[in-house]
């Protein structure tokens, strides 16, 4: 299998889950708007879920998986067994403490750390207390799923993992019909979402457990033991965790701050939505296959194939990933009106929103590149130059969205995450070239530049076109007007870009059809022709 299908496999469960997650915006939307109920839900799970991608998702893709595919070439799948199970009795404990300690400590986390600005509303504070108790568990259930996932994706299984996260949101959305279908006030509808959320985590980790059964590996408990491997697993998990959940780091931070004032953190929570589909899709599909590939190559001692590897990865989600920066910087308004603007979410709603997914399309490029970038890091097993950096990018982000926000609010927030995003991508980048890890790559270097400009003017002419379609676009037109209108203008904006990028040479077609072809040995996932 190429990588191009490697990423589509994982790209294609992302999208299934970023798509139901729209659906579920657009109804909590819908039912709690941006008030109390929607910032005590969203600061609430923001809490666990930023504790899962630290230490479960980020840890472990960094940390877990070169190691245990380590282990399958040398022992083959028993040892790979024996190692699992030696991880996951001390991952199971701890994550056991660690939730206990939470739940008993969770009034003081809120007050002190998630949300400091609650304490002046006493209902909103409690809610949020009583709503991160619940769903605190979550964040066990996948710890446990990540590690599996890393088994599944050294095995080259990815589906299973990329598409157990869709069952979150078809969880939350069938408690919120259900919610509409008996009325319930948003007090009810917000702790029936948490409940949901700690299901989906049960369900989450049923189906990567039974996936890694059918892959012939059946994991069994055992007495926490620091083995030899489980301590080089936490050497390199520790930096890899706050490496790899540098985003979430900064979104825990600016939940912080942007408690002071109402509404903010939902504002935040609704444009991160929108912003996080063609980040999941090209961004975590590029780094959850390119990791492994990349540790196989360079075990091998095939340099010139990492190197291709690299240089490839990033030619490909840059070719994705700035037609949609520019989308939401130039239509973030008329997307967010489409999606939201109904029942509880009024129109000053959605100018907030709308100027905050603005600014995120700016930062789209930095986070997607931050992870093409960090598996260079992560598959020679350094995870400690990764940390630096983040802990570099933390201090810009925190520095800036405190000087921000008393000033321009919640788009000051979102311009602390993005500076600090670009911030530590030109730091990985610039490390990568000094230590002699990223290879010159001339067709690279052409295409860029043939790429931004085809963005740039897709962007442009869809500046026109919206001006062109303002009243199907405006706040009075029906929603089926409005779907229309929008579908349409990506559709247009897809075929200018596709147009330009193929016509000044930035894309072939050519390469396209030949890696869609081409087997797992082969290194190149270009969209574009080396010729060109």
């Amino acid at each position: 299998m190429s990588l191009v299908k490697k990423f589509a496999t994982v790209a294609s469960g992302t999208l299934m889950s970023r798509v139901f997650g729209f659906t579920r915006e657009m109804l909590m939307a819908s039912a709690l708007g941006t008030g109390p109920i929607a910032d005590a839900f969203n600061a609430a799970f923001r809490f666990p879920n930023t504790f899962r991608r630290l230490f479960a998702e980020g840890a472990f893709n960094a940390a877990f998986v070169p190691l245990f595919a380590k282990e399958i070439e040398a022992n083959g799948l028993d040892g790979a067994r024996r190692f699992s199970e030696e991880v996951f009795g001390v991952l199971f404990t701890v994550l056991l403490t660690l939730t206990i300690l939470m739940e008993v400590s969770m009034p003081l986390i809120v007050r002190y750390v998630i949300a400091p600005g609650f304490v002046e509303d006493p209902m909103k504070f409690d809610n949020t207390v009583r709503m991160a108790i619940i769903m605190f568990p979550y964040l066990a259930c996948m710890s446990l799923a990540a590690m599996m996932s890393g088994m599944l994706n050294s095995l080259h299984r990815y589906f299973a993992a990329a598409i157990a996260p869709v069952f979150l949101n078809i969880i939350l959305i069938g408690v919120l019909g259900y919610a509409w279908f008996t009325g319930q006030d948003g007090r009810a509808v917000g702790y029936a979402l948490s409940w949901g959320v700690m299901a989906s985590g049960l369900v989450q980790l049923a189906i990567v457990w039974i996936a890694v059964r059918n892959a012939g590996i059946s994991i069994g408990f055992r007495l926490p033991h620091l083995t030899k491997n489980v301590k080089r697993l936490l050497v390199l998990a520790l930096p890899a965790a706050v490496t790899g959940g540098i985003t979430q780091i900064n979104l825990l931070i600016n939940t912080n701050i942007a408690s002071a004032k109402s509404g903010a953190i939902s504002s935040l929570a609704y444009a991160d939505r929108i912003y996080q589909l063609p980040l999941g899709v090209v961004g975590i599909a590029v780094a959850t296959v390119l990791l492994p590939e990349l540790a196989r190559a360079l075990r091998s001692g095939n340099l010139k194939e990492a190197a291709s590897l690299q240089n490839r990865s990033v030619e490909f989600t840059l070719f994705l990933t700035l037609p949609a920066a520019a989308a939401l910087l130039v239509m973030s308004e008329p997307i967010v009106r489409m999606l939201y603007e109904r029942g509880n979410f009024s129109a000053s709603s959605t100018h907030t929103v709308g100027n905050i997914l603005a600014v995120y399309g700016l930062g789209l490029p930095a986070f997607v590149l931050i992870k093409a970038f960090l598996p260079g890091f992560f598959a020679r097993e350094d995870t400690r130059t990764p940390m630096i950096f983040a802990a570099v990018a933390v201090v810009v982000n925190v520095s800036l969205a405190l000087t921000l926000f008393p000033i321009i609010h919640e788009t000051g927030i979102a311009t602390a995450e993005i500076v600090a995003g670009w911030v530590n991508a030109v730091l990985l980048f610039a490390t990568l070239v000094w230590r002699g890890h990223w290879g010159r790559d001339i067709p690279l270097l052409t295409r860029i530049p043939r790429l931004l400009i085809s963005a740039a003017l897709m962007g442009l002419g869809l500046h026109y076109a919206i001006v062109w379609m303002g009243p199907s676009l405006a706040p009075h037109a029906p929603l089926y007007t409005q779907a229309v209108a929008v579908m349409s203008l990506v559709a247009l904006s897809m075929i200018l870009y596709f147009a330009l990028a193929f016509g000044t040479g930035g894309a072939s077609l050519a390469m396209i059809r030949r890696n869609v072809k081409r087997r797992a040995k082969a290194p190149e996932i270009s969209p574009t022709d080396p010729a060109s």
